[in-house]
């Protein structure tokens, strides 16, 4: 087991859903941009690093019927199976790193909240797009939540790399058009905040 996995395997053995900072009761953001982005309900959906999220929750009460979660601890995944109940059934739940992982389908949009912000390693980074770039067919379209520019330089005692939709654009690559950026200032469970940036891009080639 990596660092990183143990990492996270004991962030949600010992959290539970709505003690860690990027919480959310409501994923607004990623929703709308996910709506825009897919309107067909029948569209491929992958929640990179969704950990326990709701986003996954509001995908299926919003009638999408290809939904994927990947995260690295298979403890926040088992989190969220449970609360959704019968209806987890429905999602494919995939327990890898992302930097690692051997996608076995094409999706038509890839959503990442506060994962990419972690990998502070170029080579992890350049890793991450590989496995992107062999997940997202030409047209689908990559949603990446991080902390902005002014957000904070730590998370869950770990250093991140905070982006804006340039630097993100760098890291995709030419191949991916910048369609639209929001920012948002994220209202931790003890009523701190965060300065974040979300980035929609569609693949081109």
């Amino acid at each position: 087991m990596s660092d990183r996995t143990t990492h996270w395997q004991n962030v949600y053995a010992t959290k539970g859903e709505a003690e860690v900072s990027w919480f959310q009761d409501s994923p607004t953001i990623s929703l709308d941009l996910i709506r825009a982005a897919a309107p067909d309900h029948s569209a491929a959906i992958i929640d990179i690093g969704g950990g326990a999220s709701r986003l996954v929750d509001t995908l299926l009460q919003d009638g999408y019927r290809d939904v994927a979660v990947l995260d690295l601890s298979a403890n926040a995944l088992e989190a969220a199976r449970k609360r959704i109940g019968p209806a987890a059934s429905k999602v494919d739940w995939i327990v890898a790193d992302a930097t690692t992982w051997r996608p076995a389908k094409t999706y038509d949009v890839w959503h990442d909240r506060a994962a990419f912000h972690f990998l502070t390693d170029p080579q992890d980074r350049m890793a991450y797009v590989e496995r992107l770039r062999s997940a997202v067919a030409r047209g689908g379209q990559i949603i990446i939540a991080t902390f902005a520019p002014d957000g904070p330089e730590k998370c869950s005692g770990l250093p991140v790399q905070r982006h804006d939709s340039a630097s993100l654009a760098a890291e995709l690559g030419p191949d991916f058009e910048l369609v639209e950026t929001r920012s948002e200032m994220h209202r931790t469970p003890w009523d701190s905040t965060q300065a974040f940036q979300f980035s929609r891009f569609r693949r081109q080639k």
